[in-house]
C-alpha cells in the first residue's frame, strides 16, 4: 500500500518526524518497506504563464514564447513542445535552475534567438516518463510560486507491506487510527 505522508498527517498528526513515524509503524506490525520523496530534488522552477507565442523565424518546430514568471518583466523562451499555447500555465526553469540529472539551466541562443530559461515537461522534472509536451498546471496556480510548493512535491511517499491479519489498515483511515492509537495523537475525521 502506498500513500503520501501528508494524507496520513491530515488524519493523525503526531509530533514526531517521518523516520520516527516509520519506525513506530514498523514496530507495531505495519512494516514500512520504504519512504521516498514524491519527487526528485530540483530547484529554481516556478509556475509561469505563457503570455504570447510566435513561430520561430528559423525553425519550423520551435516557437518563441513570452512568459510571465511573476518577476514583472516577461521572459523570452524558445520552446519546441507541441502543446505550448497562449494562456497555459506551465513549469519554468529559470536561468540558474538545477534539474534532475545534474542539468543546470543557463541562457542560450536557439537558432539565433535568445532563450532565458526552459519550459518543462514532467519527464524533465523527474515526475513521470511523459515527455509528449509541457506539464500543464491548474489554471488557478499562482504565477511565480515555486513548483515544489504549488504541487506539494516535498512530501514523502510511504510504502507499507501489510499482512492478511491487518485488513483494518487497508485504507488511509485505518492506518491513521493505528497511528493515533500508537502515539496518542488526535484522530481527525
Amino acid at each position: 500500500m502506498q500513500f503520501p505522508e501528508s494524507w496520513l498527517r491530515a488524519l493523525a498528526n503526531p509530533d514526531i518526524d517521518t523516520e520516527a513515524l516509520s519506525h513506530r509503524l514498523t514496530m507495531a506490525g505495519l512494516e514500512v518497506e520504504e519512504t521516498v520523496p514524491v519527487a526528485p530534488p530540483f530547484s529554481g522552477v516556478v509556475v509561469a504563464r505563457i503570455v504570447d507565442i510566435a513561430p520561430h523565424p528559423d525553425a519550423d518546430k520551435l516557437r518563441v514564447c513570452q512568459v510571465d514568471d511573476g518577476s514583472g518583466a516577461p521572459l523570452q523562451i524558445v520552446c519546441g513542445a507541441p502543446n505550448a499555447a497562449k494562456g497555459l500555465k506551465v513549469p519554468l526553469a529559470r536561468v540558474g535552475a538545477e534539474l534532475p540529472g545534474d542539468i543546470r539551466i543557463g541562457p542560450v541562443k536557439m537558432r539565433g534567438v535568445e532563450s532565458a530559461g526552459m519550459l518543462c515537461s514532467a519527464r524533465e522534472l523527474g515526475l513521470s516518463q511523459d515527455h509528449a509536451g509541457l506539464l500543464e498546471l491548474e489554471a488557478d496556480a499562482p504565477v511565480g510560486q515555486p513548483l515544489r510548493e504549488a504541487l506539494d512535491l516535498d512530501d514523502m511517499l510511504f510504502t507499507l507491506k501489510l499482512t492478511p491479519n491487518r485488513a483494518d489498515c487497508l485504507s488511509i483511515l485505518g492506518v491513521a487510527r493505528e497511528v493515533s492509537a500508537l502515539t496518542g495523537c488526535e484522530l481527525i475525521q
